[in-house]
């Protein structure tokens, strides 16, 4: 008999953690390695937000706090809610967790049973599907294509909804595309919401503040409100704050939903780290002038990156509204082969091969649902990122 839990075989482990270890590995044992699959920003927590956690330490502020999340931090998420996006949401409709992982987690956990359905339009986060096959449910995985910007169409999200169908969850910007829905994305998907009153809507919003082009920023309960009470809207500090490691995510909801989710964390890690949850307060709370001077940054090598890649032969790398991922086609590789000797038969091939003869290490799109296409973060210095889409370059004009 198996030692190990059945769910176990229904999973994958995370294919971004794997390449984010394997370039790590590789640089150890001395090989020139840029890693460009690791999705957090380089540049460095804000010093007021550090000063506040120093400040939570000398205060003492280091005991178990409430299962999800203090008074104070409940309040600065309330506020940011309100002000950001028109939603009003009360202490008990929000969620503090470690992580946005969690809070999703959570969720799904509270909510599925055996044969609920959640629709992930494809390509998605590589953790959306391995989580609601975790928490019970069946992953409905939506194609979309670069055509359509990586975005899911009205009409499509009409044919996926079925009689089991529990939850969509939507991500925008998106985690691997960058691709974000405008205003009109949202209201054609929120008008179908509208005629299945039994579907919920899950959104992930952790990359909100990382727009650019004069992108507008919405979410689907403010589009919609008669949506507030069946959607919860998730977001964190990881991405915007550069807070990735401080492990804090948090989610507005309907109280229900909220109270199942705290007894899930109840039982599981309990209260989100003390010290973290003050510092996050100081981040909502306090000035956000960097992220505009981050995302100044951040386009800039976004649109250097999609230019150098689309000279590389074989490449077609789509412009992203947001986040600071590109995830070029690969397509125009398959069936060459490279100076190895080894046909790159589809892109889990391509990014092996570009790991191996140029020391570049990128994910496979196949991880996130969709091929043959690979995710490049360009969340990394930028004399890196040119270094990275040269040897890119060279690599695919090595193919024959």
């Amino acid at each position: 008999m198996a030692f190990l839990a059945d769910s176990l075989a229904r999973i994958k482990p995370s294919a971004t953690i794997a390449v984010a270890d394997k370039a790590r590995a590789l640089k150890a044992a001395g090989r020139d390695v840029i890693g460009l699959g690791s999705g957090e920003p380089d540049f460095d927590t804000p010093d007021n937000i550090k000063e506040a956690a120093i400040k939570a330490i000398r205060d003492g502020k280091t005991k178990y706090t409430n299962v999800d999340g203090i008074p104070e931090l409940k309040a600065a998420i309330a506020g940011k809610f309100k002000r950001e996006n028109g939603l009003t949401y009360k202490p008990s409709q929000i969620s503090v967790g470690t992580g946005g992982k969690q809070v999703l987690y959570n969720a799904f956990i509270a909510t599925l049973n055996p044969g609920d359905e959640v629709i992930i339009p494809a390509p998605y986060w590589v953790s959306y599907p391995e989580m609601v096959l975790l928490a019970g449910g069946t992953p409905v995985e939506v194609p979309t294509t670069q055509a359509s910007g990586f975005k899911l169409s009205a009409a499509t999200l009409e044919r996926a909804i079925g009689p089991k169908t529990k939850w969509l969850l939507l991500n925008s910007p998106s985690n691997p595309t960058g691709a974000a829905y405008t205003r009109d994305d949202l209201k054609a998907l929120t008008d179908v919401l509208l005629r299945h009153p039994h579907v919920w809507v899950m959104t992930d919003d952790m990359y909100e503040h990382l727009v650019y082009d004069d992108f507008v920023f919405t979410t689907p309960a403010q589009i919609e409100p008669a949506l507030y009470d069946r959607t919860l809207t998730v977001n964190g500090v990881s991405k915007a704050y550069c807070m990735t490691g401080w492990r804090i995510g948090f989610a507005g909801g309907p109280e229900a939903l909220i109270q199942a989710m705290s007894t899930v964390q109840s039982q599981s890690t309990s209260n989100p780290n003390s010290i973290a949850q003050w510092a996050s307060v100081e981040a909502l709370n306090g000035p956000k002038d960097f992220i505009p001077a981050h995302n100044k940054v951040f386009k800039e090598r976004r649109d250097l990156v999609v230019s150098m890649l689309n000279q590389a032969n074989g490449l077609d790398c789509p412009v992203p509204e947001g986040a600071f991922y590109v995830f070029p086609s690969c397509a125009g590789t398959i069936g060459k082969v490279s100076p190895t000797g080894k046909t790159i038969e589809n892109d889990q091939d391509f990014v092996t091969e570009l790991l191996e003869a140029e020391g570049v290490a990128v994910v496979q799109g196949s991880a996130f649902g969709h091929g043959p296409n690979f995710r490049i973060s360009y969340a990394t210095a930028t004399s890196a990122l040119q270094t990275a889409c040269e040897r890119i370059q060279r690599f695919c004009g090595n193919l024959k």
